[in-house]
């Protein structure tokens, strides 16, 4: 089996790779599995020096948009699956429109033709957001997000990410490929660098205080956010790809399971975990650009769908922390509390 990554070398598409490595095996859409021969990653960096040495993988390294447009046909030909996860993120979508447009609307346009005519209908999983809920005082959204809410996204992210659903529903009716889409909550805890997401700040005001370091936490205590760990939002990733089309259904997109919480309660368990010295790292400044971005967003989902394909939510938001603790033991300079 031959499997692409896009956004191969970012923090979600590295750590998925790692997981199918791991595993070896992988079924797709419901079929026996198969051994994983080779997993290529298509970024503008090259991957992690880790995955570089792993003979199973290969690297694509440039502009997604090139690469479609490029002689590039037996590349995508060999692929079985496809993980599409390259993007622009929010904050950098809201302050250049033109960038979202051409990493989220043209790259999963050119992907989805480039799949077409090859005529090789691989199974395609698109990692979704749930910015495709936002919340206005026109159409204010319900307390509680389930299977049956309609998006009505508010931000140019989530339109493109909604835009990105519907292609990859209707190439999925036509029959150019499996398609499902994955509406993926906040990850959090993020390691490395802070990027430009405006739902960044949820790692950042975790993993920065740990290092000892300052950290950003620009939005009121009662900001609802709807949380998934890094490891949950594999594990969401991936079955969908293995799910038969009998157990996936007919709708293409899925909310994941998340954790309801809020700021304040985020910064409440990074206090159990790491003590005063960690929150007393926090900026409390508001920002008003990121704010207005962030309470679009819902809190609160009831996901039966996903349930039903075995997946669950986080419990605690404690625990995520100690997870990401344990992951990354080089990053955390504070004394953690047994």
């Amino acid at each position: 089996m031959h499997i692409v990554i896009t956004g191969g070398a970012g923090f979600l598409g590295a750590r998925l790779a790692r997981t199918l490595l791991a595993r070896g095996r992988l079924s797709l859409a419901g079929a026996p599995e198969r051994d994983i021969e080779r997993i290529t990653l298509a970024d503008r960096v090259a991957p992690p020096a880790d995955l570089a040495a792993d003979a199973r993988i290969a690297s694509a390294v440039g502009d997604l948009n090139d690469q479609l447009r490029g002689d590039g046909a037996a590349f995508w030909r060999e692929a079985d699956a496809v993980f599409h996860l390259a993007a622009a993120v929010s904050g950098e979508c809201e302050a250049d429109f033109d960038l979202g447009m051409r990493s989220n609307f043209a790259a999963t346009h050119g992907l989805l033709e480039t799949l077409r005519a090859l005529g090789t209908r691989p199974v395609l999983v698109f990692s979704s957001s749930l910015a495709v809920f936002g919340d206005s005082p026109e159409q204010p959204l319900p307390a509680l997000i389930d299977d049956h809410t309609l998006p009505t996204p508010q931000t140019s992210y989530g339109i493109q990410k909604f835009i990105g659903e519907q292609l990859v529903a209707d190439y999925t009716r036509r029959g150019f490929v499996q398609g499902r889409s994955v509406r993926l909550m906040t990850v959090s805890v993020r390691p490395g660098q802070p990027n430009g997401a405006a739902s960044g700040f949820f790692s950042g005001m975790i993993r920065e205080p740990l290092a000892g370091l300052r950290a950003a936490c620009p939005v009121p205590d009662e900001t609802p956010v709807a949380i998934a760990s890094p490891a949950r939002t594999i594990e969401g990733i991936v079955r969908a790809a293995e799910a038969g089309n009998a157990d996936w259904g007919a709708r293409t997109a899925l909310n994941l399971p998340s954790l309801a919480t809020t700021v304040g309660e985020m910064a409440a368990a990074l206090e159990r975990v790491a003590g005063r010295a960690a929150t007393d790292l926090l900026d409390r400044t508001p920002d008003a650009t990121i704010g207005r971005i962030v309470k679009t967003w819902p809190g609160r989902f009831d996901t039966p769908r996903a349930r039903a394909l075995g997946l669950v939510a986080d419990e605690r938001f404690d625990d995520v922390i100690r997870a990401y603790v344990r992951e990354s033991p080089d990053a955390v300079k504070l004394v953690i509390r047994a």
